[in-house]
């Protein structure tokens, strides 16, 4: 099963609960005899939304499991609560919610859930006349209980893994990025991703210790191939240069073409950008200098944009004769010429949908929650974290925006319905078994 199945069948069994007739309860869930009888109630009193509720929960007990000396007592369920917690079904989603969707720390998301659940803290801010509820009626929500429900989500999500996104579709081009984190201690990791270029759908990603080694590269295209990408049908990937991942590429890979991110490159050129720009200056000083310099980067910039915005590789090439001719342009076109073959790949027919640039903005939203990993300690935690976020992208549409220059590829959808399995009401909570 899919993740998108395993949503439906989750949201299906909290139906088939909420449905359940007193006739239904009558059966023992051990052995499904009939020969039960109510066995008393007792009551609960979970912290739900808009206050704490008390909730009476009917006992039976089974004569047939009694007569063969196993637990003869069952407790009917309801799909409104979470057995063992103080807390409703409605309270942890919110909870977590709260937390992977506004980007707020887990310090915060307690205290927001606790002041709309017991009418307290920030409740008497944004209520003039709210009265200070007394110490009884108060909710004690700890920062370290929304974070085992968060760590109960990454487990739930490490159980999907396999055949996860079995059956979505992929255009077999693919952009690859990493994000670094520090632990708890110090330690250092590095979460790598895996991104489809055309719908945007996330693989689930891995935390390796450094991305020079080929063999980490290598953890995370196996992770994906078991969540249901075919590799061996892979024709581009788009990767800032990580020496580790051209390793694996060149030996493992070694059909895949590989695009060089563009936006490195202008990274890469910046300090020679700013020395040949420095040497246009000379001994100029004041408004002379100011005018020198301006003058000399607007003629690199330009020249340089002329290589990299090339609309074939033939044009790239006068482009980058230009480049070299410029008095100042020589150490730039001989930077650019080293990475010229893997600038281009995106234009070719085989790769159609490449991207030029590393999916990178994606850790925009991952850093806004994780606080580059150390709210999580272990990297096994901010693994799980990281397959949350994962899923949690998948599902979520992206806002729909309308600007007057600016166009974006997929407003209002979801990775997995540009993918061609919309999620409709399907969320990614539901995914997780929240």
């Amino acid at each position: 099963m899919n993740i998108l199945q395993r949503a439906k069948a989750f949201v299906e069994s909290l139906h088939q609960l909420a449905k359940r007739s007193a006739w239904d309860w009558r059966h023992c869930p051990k052995c499904g005899d009939t020969d039960t009888c109510r066995w008393g109630t007792y009551d609960r009193h979970p912290w739900f939304i808009f206050g704490r509720r008390t909730v009476v929960v009917q006992r039976h007990r089974c004569n047939r499991c009694s007569q063969h000396g196993k637990t003869s007592t069952y407790s009917e369920l309801s799909p409104l609560l979470v057995r063992g917690s103080w807390y409703a079904r409605e309270v942890h989603r919110f909870g977590i919610d709260l937390w992977q969707h506004a980007g707020t720390s887990l310090r915060r998301a307690a205290e927001l859930t606790r002041s709309l659940l017991g009418r307290q803290e920030r409740w008497l801010i944004w209520r003039v006349f709210g009265d200070e509820p007394s110490d009884a009626q108060k909710c004690h929500l700890a920062a370290s209980t929304v974070h085992r429900w968060l760590d109960g989500a990454g487990r739930q999500a490490e159980r999907t893994v396999p055949s996860q996104l079995k059956g979505v579709t992929n255009s077999e081009q693919v952009g690859t990025d990493g994000l670094w984190a520090v632990l708890r201690g110090g330690t250092k990791r590095v979460v790598l991703m895996l991104v489809d270029s055309v719908s945007g759908v996330i693989w689930p990603p891995v935390v390796v210790e450094g991305e020079e080694n080929p063999k980490f590269w290598g953890q995370l295209f196996r992770r994906a191939n078991l969540a249901g990408l075919k590799v061996k049908g892979l024709k581009g990937i788009t990767s800032d240069g990580a020496s580790g991942l051209l390793g694996y590429v060149s030996r493992v890979l070694w059909w895949v073409n590989h695009q060089r991110c563009v936006l490195h490159i202008w990274r890469n050129l910046a300090g020679e950008l700013a020395k040949r720009v420095a040497e246009a200056v000379g001994e100029l000083t004041g408004e002379a200098a100011d005018a020198a310099r301006k003058q000399a980067r607007k003629e690199l910039v330009a020249l340089v944009h002329g290589v990299l915005d090339a609309r074939s590789e033939a044009a790239a090439e006068v482009a980058l004769a230009k480049l070299a001719g410029h008095r100042l342009g020589g150490g730039l076109a001989r930077l650019i010429e080293k990475e010229l073959d893997s600038l281009f790949v995106h234009l070719l027919a085989y790769n159609a949908g490449l991207m030029r640039v590393v999916p990178e903005w994606y850790w925009r939203d991952f850093r806004l929650r994780l606080s580059r990993g150390r709210n999580h300690g272990s990297e096994v935690r901010l693994e799980r974290a990281g397959l949350v976020w994962a899923i949690y992208h998948n599902f979520t549409p992206a806002q729909w925006r309308s600007e007057r220059k600016r166009h974006y590829r997929r407003p209002g959808k979801s990775p997995l319905e540009m993918a061609g399995v919309p999620p409709g009401r399907i969320s990614y909570l539901d995914a997780l078994g929240v």
